[in-house]
């Protein structure tokens, strides 16, 4: 027992001089910044531009500013906006995940992620765009159901990242109440 502990004792570590490391330490540590920094630009440039693209071509609609709304009923601009906040949001969960190897770990998270994505893009074009109202009450469902999900799965993997799909819970129930309204004005 006393031969074990003395070769653990006896084991140096391995020096290294300063000179030698410090500029490939901080080459690395830089190239690393990098591609995090343009990971990350990748992640919520994607859904934003995404949500700019349908609010600008589904987003006006005659029938929701001319429908009579109770106080607590955001305008249009206030939907708009909140609709890029749920994206930003989304894609920067999506990014925490990504970068502790979540979607690697697990493929439905990915599979989530894509799904709210598509569901929240899709409300504009079929509620806005095509008068379908109901089918707009549905995508609502499903969106909350999704991100229900995705809080789930993310948080076991970044809990940070399942805390800001929570601010995404809170856009689809609001959705939701828009498009209650619009169904039964």
């Amino acid at each position: 027992m006393a031969s074990q502990d003395l070769k653990h004792r006896t084991k140096q570590p391995e020096v290294i001089t300063a000179d030698a490391t410090t500029g490939d330490a901080k080459q690395k540590r830089t190239g690393t910044a990098r591609r995090g920094l343009r990971s990350l630009t990748v992640a919520l440039a994607f859904p934003l531009s995404l949500a700019l693209l349908d609010i600008f071509y589904f987003g006006s609609s005659n029938r929701y500013r001319s429908l009579h709304k109770p106080f607590y009923f955001p305008p249009l601009w206030a939907l708009h906006a909140a609709c890029l906040a749920t994206a930003f949001l989304s894609g920067l969960s999506a990014w925490l995940v990504w970068a502790e190897g979540g979607f690697h770990r697990n493929p439905t998270a990915l599979i989530l992620y894509l799904g709210q994505l598509a569901i929240s893009l899709g409300w504009y074009p079929v509620v806005f765009g095509a008068g379908a109202i109901r089918v707009g009450l549905v995508l609502c469902g499903a969106l909350f159901g999704v991100l229900v999900g995705c809080t789930r799965i993310f948080r076991n993997m970044n809990p940070i990242a399942g805390d800001l799909v929570k601010a995404c819970l809170v856009w689809a129930v609001l959705l939701s109440v828009v498009n209650v309204r619009l169904v039964y004005q």
